[in-house]
């Protein structure tokens, strides 16, 4: 009995130590690519910052030095965060409305053959009019506020969200639904077990690819009309030619896109989990 007790106890022990391993060697993994990200960044300002002037032209890249001070000067004005506050509310307005619209049109049509068969070259079509082209016609219709934008912003968004549910849908194992169906459950349980599960991996993939489209058309209805937002800026500094400036704005819409892009991973992340999906990627990745 004092045998088996010890032999448990050396085996639990083998296994801490083995998951400690592990933990650590994911850590220094983790750290390494975050020094390696620093030092390639670090090396780049570098040598902007040796290069312009002697090889590149100052007034076209500028330095990091006078792009640091200019987006010291934006972050320090009141006009500068009006810029900021507006592009980012016409981002966020844009990106939602956009989603609950391709998710609605995705489920209806995916839901209903007849409907799909009938709309989806129709929509395939309007798809294919580049989102900047039809700018021109909401400002004509919402003018030069931030209205014109979110509609723009939305128009991108709705199809890749829409076609990413739609064939999600046309995609559910229907085998699946049948022998939920067989077992007794009912339309409530076809949507727990198999819908959502199925669809929750293209929903996220659209939703991140969606973002970027969404800063994209805020941006561009911005650069044509508006009077104020962070792509009203960036056209003013490229009609002054002031490129130090046009750097800090584009500093701005990075991080706006990582700021984005970090909040829809961990959305991503905390609703795998909730389906119980979230062991099923990170074993995917492992292999």
């Amino acid at each position: 009995m004092a045998t088996a007790t010890r032999s448990a106890e050396s085996k639990t022990e083998v296994k801490a130590t083995r998951t400690g391993n592990v933990r650590n060697s994911a850590w220094r993994g983790t750290a390494l690519v975050v020094v390696l990200r620093i030092a390639v960044i670090a090396l780049t300002l570098v040598l902007w910052q040796v290069m312009s002037g002697p090889v590149l032209p100052e007034y076209a890249v500028s330095k990091p030095t006078d792009v640091s001070h200019a987006l010291w000067k934006l972050l320090g004005s009141s006009t500068g965060w009006t810029d900021i506050k507006t592009t980012a509310f016409e981002i966020v307005a844009g990106f939602g409305i956009g989603v609950a619209i391709g998710t609605v049109m995705g489920l209806v049509l995916g839901s209903v053959p007849l409907a799909g068969r009938v709309f989806e070259p129709l929509i395939a079509a309007v798809n294919g009019i580049p989102k900047i082209a039809l700018a021109p016609l909401f400002l004509l219709f919402f003018g030069i506020g931030p209205m014109s934008k979110i509609t723009i912003a939305a128009t991108g968004v709705a199809f890749v969200v829409f076609y990413n549910v739609y064939l999600g849908l046309r995609l559910r194992e229907r085998e699946l639904v049948e022998i939920v169906q067989v077992m007794g459950g009912r339309r409530h349980h076809v949507l727990s077990y198999v819908t959502l599960p199925t669809l929750a991996a293209p929903f996220f993939a659209a939703l991140k690819t969606g973002g970027p489209l969404a800063i994209l058309g805020v941006i561009g209805g911005e650069f044509i009309a508006s009077t104020d937002g962070i792509g009203h800026e960036l056209f003013t500094a490229a009609t002054n030619l002031d490129a130090p400036t046009e750097f800090a704005g584009l500093i701005i819409l990075v991080v706006m896109t990582l700021i984005l892009n970090g909040i829809l991973s961990g959305l991503d992340t905390l609703a795998l989990k909730r389906l119980g999906l979230g062991d099923r990627r990170s074993k995917g990745r492992g292999n």
